[in-house]
């Protein structure tokens, strides 16, 4: 005995990404610690500190070479001593002028010296995340 007015219905639909957002962060406090959370964290870390190490020394010379160039300006201009001050605004501009490569130079031995890590961790979140998916 069969019923004949017996229907199948079947519903799917897929969570927004503010919603795969919210499951993802409750998927992640239930994890054993050291998985994914202290990965991301160390990644962050490490491309931060290759950044900022590049860019604390660029800064120092950038900022102290403008100040040298802003007090032989001064001598000119406010005080008539030309020559003093036409010497300390040059010594500026050549601090100034050193802070970009000092930039790049560091930035390049920060690479060198965390890149093998930060592609390693890049490549495990990544496999790790398609594996979830």
């Amino acid at each position: 005995m069969s019923d004949k007015n017996e229907k199948f219905s079947f519903t799917y639909s897929a969570p927004t990404s503010d919603e795969r957002r919210a499951i993802e962060e409750i998927r992640n406090a239930y994890l054993p610690e050291g998985l994914n959370e202290n990965k991301l964290k160390r990644l962050k870390k490490l491309n931060s500190k290759v950044k900022k190490t590049a860019m604390c020394p660029a800064l120092f010379l950038g900022i102290t070479g403008l100040l040298l160039f802003g007090a032989g300006m001064s001598l000119t201009l406010a005080y008539g001593n030309y020559v003093a001050g036409i010497a300390i605004a040059v010594i500026g501009i050549a601090v100034m002028a050193v802070a970009q490569p000092v930039h790049s130079f560091a930035l390049k031995k920060g690479k060198e010296k965390y890149g093998k890590e930060i592609l390693s961790l890049t490549e495990e979140l990544l496999n790790e995340n398609r594996q979830d998916r």
